[in-house]
């Protein structure tokens, strides 16, 4: 194998270990897991074994390079939490500073003697730098950037650090609420809800973490203070004393190696507070912090030509250099009045690219003659609601709406076209169906609706009114009464929720008047996906498109979800052999689907509470019943039809949850249509429905 092949094995098995944005691999990842304690395990051992000067003038090295790197990873981050291994950093960090402080100064005392290279050329070095042929200079810099560190960085970065962990954590329940209710209303998914939680516990953790983390950094300090102290007084002593150095030569020497050590500690010290200080301050943002503090700082004229003005008006001043203000000034006023032109020049080519006032009318009139299968109308007093910029949540919880009904119900419902209309009052909405008016209602500005599930406790002062959805009592209360209405028992829900359920709810009632012929199509399309030959024989061979989206129809109506396409067009297509009528295949389709039609009215020991119609109304029913091949029909005296109303509401209008009514597979359909609009809850199930292995529990019998 030639070099260059050996060099692309070598490449491809490095970028499998450690390919970009999936961390290490299997393999890598063990030895990485194995390299960490030993490390660790290193670290401490040099507190109490000496290290050579070439070792420690190495590690010395990586400790300088381990901060910096850090310090430039926290400003390519765009969250926190992305550098979550940050508080264990910091800790293993300040233990190798410690490590090296202790070995550093064994070495100062052991062999300072022989001359300022006794504890390695970069200690050396960093001393006669700084030092500069002046030990009080040297002694004076270390000591401001001890005082910078510690009363400024360390001190801002802790108090950053106790603020940030605390608001954190009063905030977690708040947004665990959120994700819990933006699951609820349908804006997110199970899988999303779960990754968010553990976003908010990750951050949470690590902020706590921090508020701990920061503090090594601040003892640090602390502990070079006295390191310092101990190297210069005892090393006087040991060299003055112990090695016979002359005074002056002791305080040059020891002086510079103090220096040095203390730079070489507190220089990476300084680089992790600065990064510690720049994590904690950094809030969440879609880009990093220099493209952020470029388009925040630099990113509008104005300031930046006030800010030239101020730097030229300093520049005649008298005694103040000229040529400084001047440049900076004009520098700061070139960049203000670049950004000024750009966006001049951006204003004009949005006026050019605007479309023409006869166009657009146009282009109205055209839309006029649109009508939207679903329209929400709103007064001005809730235009706050549907604007995003504004904080406005209901456009989201619209289309979170539509997703759980495509789930429920097994098809995708249209859009909402939400619009303003000035002749609502400010606080009132309007559901349009399909150009015409379904429902409207008004709310209440700053106040929630206490609705009473029935296990209240205790009553709320406020303006009763009905609920829009299901036609509950309701009360309007405060918004800063809810968690005290909550506790009492009463549902509390606000204005945008009030809409959104509202909408649900009609979404639901009407179902079958949205399913169109498209959307009929689209199904079968679906269905085609799985099971493509059940398809091609059911349509258009046995039955038309016509038919089959009247079934549909006749599902939805009721409620019944056409999610499970396979076994709705099998029935279809069973049935469709031998009758045409739509009833009649929508009945067979019922009885096909028979578990998941009961399981909404099943209790928790798996029996069916139900109604019961008696004998002496089904043969009434049944003597009225007429059927063909455009439909089924109830042909009733008008008196017979409200004597049967009126038995079924007498026995079971009464409605405590999901209630079922039972009667004969031949009247089920009958029956339906009579109370669809009085009892329009009470689901209507044939005997024919009902699973071997589901017990009836009568409440009673309408007779």
């Amino acid at each position: 194998m030639s070099q260059a092949q050996q060099t692309a094995v070598a490449s491809g098995r490095l970028n499998a270990s450690f390919a970009p944005g999936r961390g290490p691999g299997p393999f890598a990842a063990e030895r990485l897991n194995a390299a960490v304690p030993v490390v660790l395990m290193a670290v401490v051992l040099m507190m109490v074994l000496p290290i050579p000067p070439l070792l420690l003038d190495l590690l010395i090295t990586v400790n300088i390079t381990l901060s910096v790197v850090t310090l430039v990873t926290t400003m390519y981050i765009n969250r926190p939490v992305e550098l979550s291994v940050y508080p264990s950093l910091l800790l293993l960090l300040t233990l190798l500073r410690l490590s090296l402080n202790i070995s550093s100064t064994r070495l100062i005392l052991i062999r300072g003697h022989e001359g300022t290279q006794a504890a390695g050329s970069v200690i050396e070095a960093f001393g006669n730098f700084v030092v500069g042929g002046n030990f009080a200079i040297g002694v004076v810099i270390f000591v401001l950037l001890i005082a910078i560190q510690y009363v400024v960085i360390n001190h801002g970065a802790v108090r950053i650090s106790e603020v940030t962990a605390r608001f954190t954590l009063d905030a977690l329940p708040g947004k665990q609420m959120s994700i819990d209710s933006d699951l609820n209303a349908g804006l997110i998914d199970e899988h999303e809800a779960r990754q968010r939680r553990q976003d908010v516990g990750r951050e949470a953790e690590f902020y706590g973490a921090m508020d701990g983390a920061v503090r090594f950094t601040q003892r640090d300090a602390i502990a070079s203070i006295l390191i310092t102290a101990v190297n210069i007084v005892a090393g006087l002593l040991i060299g003055a004393l112990g090695h016979g150095m002359s005074l002056s030569d002791a305080i040059e020497t020891y002086t510079v190696l103090t220096v040095g050590d203390g730079l070489v500690t507190i220089i990476p010290s300084l680089l992790i507070s600065v990064s510690g200080g720049v994590i904690t301050t950094r809030a969440a943002g879609d880009a990093r912090l220099g493209v952020d503090f470029a388009n925040q700082m630099f990113g509008r004229p104005e300031p930046l030509l006030i800010a030239a003005g101020v730097l030229g008006a300093m520049a005649i001043v008298p005694g103040l250099p000229t040529i400084p203000f001047v440049a900076l000034g004009g520098a700061v006023g070139a960049l203000g009045w670049r950004l000024r032109s750009g966006e001049v020049s951006e204003q004009r080519q949005k006026q050019l690219a605007a479309p023409k006032p006869r166009a657009a009318q146009e282009e109205s009139v055209e839309s006029l003659l649109r009508v939207e299968p679903l329209g929400l109308e709103v007064g001005l007093g809730l235009v706050r609601m549907v604007d995003s910029e504004q904080g406005g949540v209901l456009i989201r919880k619209i289309a979170g709406v539509r997703r759980t009904l495509a789930s429920e119900l097994g098809f995708v419902l249209p859009p909402v076209r939400v619009t303003d209309n000035l002749s609502l009052k400010a606080n009132e909405y309007v559901v349009n169906l399909k150009g015409a008016e379904a429902a409207r209602f008004e709310l209440q500005q700053g106040a929630v609706l206490a609705i009473d599930p029935g296990s209240a406790q205790g009553r709320l002062d406020g303006a009763p009114t009905q609920e829009p959805a299901f036609g509950l009592p309701a009360i309007w209360i405060p918004a800063g009464e809810a968690d005290r209405a909550r506790l009492m028992g009463y549902t509390a829900v606000d204005a945008e929720n009030i809409i959104a359920t509202h909408l649900t709810e009609l979404m639901r009632t009407f179902a079958h008047e949205l399913f169109n012929r498209q959307d009929a199509d689209g199904y079968l399309e679906r269905a085609k996906e799985q099971n493509p030959k059940l398809v091609e024989d059911l349509t258009p061979k046995l039955l038309p498109l016509s038919l089959v989206q009247r079934v549909l129809q006749n599902l939805l109506r009721e409620r019944v979800s056409i999610r499970d396409s396979v076994t709705i067009l099998e029935a279809m297509a069973e049935a469709g052999a031998s009758t045409k009528n739509p009833t009649l295949l929508t009945e067979f389709v019922r009885q096909s689907m028979a578990r998941s039609l009961v399981q909404p009215y099943l209790s928790a020991k798996g029996e069916l509470p139900a109604y019961i119609l008696g004998p002496e109304l089904e043969k009434l029913m049944q003597s009225g019943i007429e059927h063909s091949e455009m439909g089924s029909r109830l042909i009733l005296p008008p008196d017979g039809i409200a004597r049967v109303i009126e038995r079924i509401k007498a026995t079971a209008g009464r409605l405590q949850g999901p209630t079922a009514l039972l009667c004969g597979a031949s009247t089920r359909f009958a029956v339906r249509q009579l109370i669809e609009s009085e009892l329009p809850l009470l689901a209507t199930i044939s005997h024919a429905e009902i699973p071997p292995m589901v017990r009836v529990i009568s409440l009673g019998t309408v007779s």
